[in-house]
């Protein structure tokens, strides 16, 4: 599913970029100044909501799988943060970037379970109080080529590598085993990203960064874990003075992992996890070139 949803949003968001008009460039940018120069630099901050879509964990092979926006509390909104610094690069046309980009995701709930629930080697009865902790943090590095000649039309395609930071934890409140598990390690991806115009000041952008690794030498492990990603947006945006834009965007993320660690974590049982998560994100922007 994630293979072929990557390959749409990939085609779809190819043929937006390529039907639209030239993308507005100011030309009394703060940092661009010279349109002709071999190296640009571009940033831009996001700042929004978050909604878990859907999210299944299991920790163990006898443990339960969770539904956890509606077992673990965590069917609410969260505020969302994301940074991205761009350095353009190239003699003519600057066609390569190099994106640097910092995506924290840190999802906190508490609640009383209302069945009993296994983790790991531990099970805790209905009504223990708990804190629950889904982090996954990431760091992502991406070079992109842009294959159109023209300077205010992108459709760039490239190679990401991002370090993911995971860190769930099932903590009691009664003082009883907390449970948890740790993972770091880097991910390989392919990535996508197109921009035009709709007016003069008027630009929409779409960008696509995923990859499906059924093994461990593409997943960063080591062990035969099955994991997936995909991190997709759509932008509208308004070119402003003194090379300031304002953007709104709308962010699908998706992915899990499931297969067994040779080295769990204490209490996580097996080492066996199983974890999926759609978000959704709508967010305001700020970017400077």
């Amino acid at each position: 599913f994630m293979v072929r949803m990557f390959a749409f949003l990939s085609v779809l968001l190819g043929s937006i970029a390529v039907a639209e008009a030239a993308t507005p460039w100011a030309e009394d940018s703060l940092i661009d100044a010279n349109p002709d120069a071999p190296v640009a630099l571009r940033f831009q901050a996001e700042v929004g909501t978050l909604a878990t879509l859907k999210h299944t964990l299991q920790i163990g092979s006898n443990g339960t799988k969770v539904n956890v926006p509606k077992q673990l509390g965590q069917n609410t909104l969260y505020p969302f943060l994301r940074f991205q610094a761009d350095l353009d690069i190239g003699n003519k046309g600057r066609r390569n970037t190099i994106a640097f980009l910092y995506q924290p995701l840190d999802l906190r709930s508490e609640l009383s379970t209302l069945s009993d629930i296994t983790v790991g080697d531990q099970t805790y009865a209905a009504g223990t109080g708990m804190d629950f902790r889904y982090g996954f943090s990431f760091w992502r590095a991406t070079w992109l080529y842009d294959i159109k000649k023209e300077r205010d039309i992108e459709v760039a395609f490239g190679l990401a590598l991002q370090i993911r930071n995971a860190n769930i934890l099932y903590a009691p409140k009664n003082g009883g085993t907390v449970v948890a598990t740790r993972d770091i390690g880097p991910v390989p991806l392919l990535a996508f990203r197109g921009r035009g115009s709709l007016t003069k000041k008027l630009w929409m952008s779409g960008e696509v960064t995923g990859f499906y690794a059924p093994i461990r030498y593409l997943n960063g492990g080591n062990v035969d874990v099955e994991g997936s990603i995909i991190d997709t947006s759509l932008k509208i945006g308004l070119a402003g003075p003194k090379g300031a834009d304002a953007f709104l965007g709308l962010r699908w993320v998706a992915g899990g992992a499931s297969g067994t660690s040779d080295n769990p974590d204490p209490f996580a049982g097996d080492g066996f996890t199983d974890n999926y998560i759609h978000l959704a994100s709508l967010t305001a922007g700020f970017a400077l070139r």
